[in-house]
């Protein structure tokens, strides 16, 4: 895939959230080649749930497009440790799943266990993610990705395609913003 055709359409999901809350605000905006945004939705995950996947499902079904020909995900541990599952989102959508960090790390388990002593069940969650592979965009930003559906270096390339300026992709900036602006709307 080293071309995508005009049409194609990304559905970015971020999220938002602030200390003492009992609940982040997702937001899912699906947007086109040409940087149009064509739709939109909002979600919640519990902090420090394990219902973010369920989340995220919930604003791919609210949405009913039938035209979204990947999801990019802002990370896939939210929401304070709310492991989001790609695998399960591409098994259920099977719609490709792109999910983009921007820092290296030595990975979260340690953490995990810290917060979260004996759930065996979030880090498991997170161990089956896998590694993460760096990559250059053309803006001169390193993103680290994984994906679900798809080979990694297509990935590489809608996040490149559908990446304007920096190093986060419009689809996942415009989400944030507005996960942002919904969340400092609802928490006073």
């Amino acid at each position: 895939m080293k071309t995508l055709k005009s049409g194609v359409r990304v559905l970015g999901i971020a999220e938002s959230f602030v200390q003492g809350a009992k609940n982040s605000v997702l937001a899912g905006v699906v947007m086109r080649r040409d940087l149009i945004i064509d739709g939109a939705a909002f979600g919640y995950s519990t902090i420090g749930g394990m219902d973010a996947t369920g989340a995220v499902l919930d604003i791919v079904n609210y949405l009913e497009r039938q035209d979204i020909n990947f999801i990019m995900l802002s990370g896939c541990v939210i929401s304070w440790f709310n492991i989001i599952d790609p695998g399960k989102l591409y098994n259920e959508t099977d719609i490709p799943v792109i999910v983009v960090t921007y820092e290296d790390s030595e990975g979260l388990a340690d953490d995990i266990c810290h917060h979260f002593p004996n759930d065996d069940e979030r880090l498991a969650a997170y161990e089956i993610l896998g590694t993460r592979s760096r990559y250059f965009l053309k803006t001169g930003y390193d993103v680290y990705l994984r994906s679900w559906g798809m080979d990694m270096d297509d990935a590489f390339n809608v996040c490149n395609i559908f990446t304007k300026s920096g190093r986060i992709p419009e689809p996942l900036k415009t989400a944030r913003i507005l996960a942002r602006a919904a969340m400092r709307s609802f928490v006073q």
